[in-house]
């Protein structure tokens, strides 16, 4: 069985979670534990996620990883000590089959989702691609994006929803672009941090609105969403990459309890 068949094999949505960025083993491995535990007994199927490397950051001075290989073999070993799938960014082209080598998912970041030859990179190691939705996108224009993936030998795609452009330092969720992209017939997956992000501050560094995590995936699983995004973090407050909109680590259980209520509400 492929990785989304695992994932869509669940009345439940399913779940990509972690932290931002790959800090540390220690810190990989627990909160990977934590979170197991909880998807676990409430049976949503979970993928653990943690970029090896940030490449998009604001500021020279901003924090981008402890290094590929390293953080990398991190993320391998939360794979062979849970069991469970990973997910990890990719920049390049030339990151596709480095990083597939390690994990389960390659993902491709909004601001590259229309880059052909990252995409078809991505396409032949064969692994899950999860393509995010560019801020400046329209939901409609993600079909092209998938199809490249497909037309390239991989069937195997997820588009996630992470937020549109909304003046110069906010985004907006719309609701209408879930179904859409889901008539293409790919699962879709709400990225529910990200889209809280307050970006192009004066200070350089990315602001968030985390009071609305609850918000915003509640109206994720009420539309139908096949899974959820969420970057969670110990303490945010300290995390080096992401933490204004990160979901503290405490909060998470009670949150997918709540949001299993209404999937089964709506089944």
């Amino acid at each position: 069985m492929s990785v989304i068949e695992q994932l869509k094999d669940s009345e439940n949505f399913f779940l990509l979670a972690g932290p931002c960025v790959i800090e540390g083993e220690e810190m990989a491995l627990r909160i990977a534990e934590r979170v197991v535990k909880i998807t676990d007994r409430l049976h949503i199927p979970y993928v653990f996620k943690g970029s090896y490397r940030k490449a998009n950051r604001s500021r020279l001075d901003s924090f981008t990883g402890i290094g590929d290989e390293k953080a990398l073999k991190i993320l391998e070993k939360v794979r062979t000590t849970f069991g469970v799938p990973v997910v990890t960014d990719i920049h390049t082209a030339d990151e596709a089959a480095m990083a597939a080598e390690y994990v389960d998912v390659l993902q491709i970041p909004a601001f590259l989702c229309r880059q052909t030859d990252l995409l078809v990179a991505a396409a032949k190691t064969g692994k899950v691609v999860n393509i995010k939705k560019g801020q400046f996108l329209s939901p409609g224009a993600m079909r092209f994006a998938a199809d490249k993936v497909v037309e390239a030998g991989n069937a195997q795609v997820m588009l996630t929803e992470r937020g549109t452009t909304f003046g110069y330092q906010d985004l907006l969720v719309d609701y209408r672009g879930i179904p859409e992209m889901q008539s293409f017939g790919h699962p879709v997956v709400l990225d529910v941090t990200h889209s809280l992000q307050q970006p192009n501050q004066t200070c350089g560094v990315t602001g968030g609105m985390p009071q609305l995590i609850e918000t915003i995936a509640k109206a994720g699983v009420a539309v139908g969403v096949d899974g959820l995004f969420m970057e969670t973090h110990e303490d945010p407050s300290v995390a080096k990459s992401d933490g204004a909109n990160m979901l503290k680590l405490d909060l998470l259980e009670g949150l997918l309890e709540r949001l299993v209520r209404i999937r089964q509400a709506i089944k």
